[in-house]
């Protein structure tokens, strides 16, 4: 089989599989929402402050959106937000509020977690965490915003 045949079977073969996507979908485009099954939970929208250079700051002691699951799936029906800038940072509940420090270096704390972006759909997307989350709360950010999309992993 030539290189082009094989790749247009391949082509074809991601394209069918997107298309058949039949979960749920989210109501509203670039918001986070945590999958339970059928059920969709928006994840808790807000702006990280900076403070003290890469320390960024979130109200509240925890997120109005909780998951028992240690590798949460969440979806996302994209317009303005783009799925592959978005990163994943553990927060610190410090003195009634959630923190986190967000680092450029190559090693040590403030390094965002690993997640896994795939097309599901026409601009719907499916994120998860590639690694097992601890108990606690968690954002998720687009790289170099202060917007940010909390959850409780509990």
């Amino acid at each position: 089989m030539s290189g082009r045949a094989l790749f247009c079977l391949l082509f074809s073969g991601v394209v069918a599989c997107a298309a058949d996507y039949d979960g749920p979908r989210p109501p509203k485009p670039d918001l986070l929402y945590l999958v339970h099954a059928d059920n969709l939970i928006p994840t808790e929208l807000g702006d990280a402050k900076n403070e003290k250079g890469d320390t960024y700051v979130v109200a509240g002691a925890a997120s109005s959106a909780r998951t028992p699951l240690a590798e949460p799936i969440l979806i996302m029906q994209s317009d303005r937000l783009n799925p592959e800038s978005i990163e994943l940072y553990r927060f610190d509940v410090k003195n009634g509020h959630r923190e986190t420090t967000v680092s450029s270096r190559k090693r040590g704390a403030g390094r965002p977690l690993h997640l896994q972006v795939t097309k599901l759909d026409r601009n719907l997307y499916r994120i998860e965490a590639a690694e097992t989350l601890d108990n606690g709360e968690y954002c998720l950010t687009p790289a170099g915003s202060s917007r940010v999309f909390c959850f409780e992993v509990y």
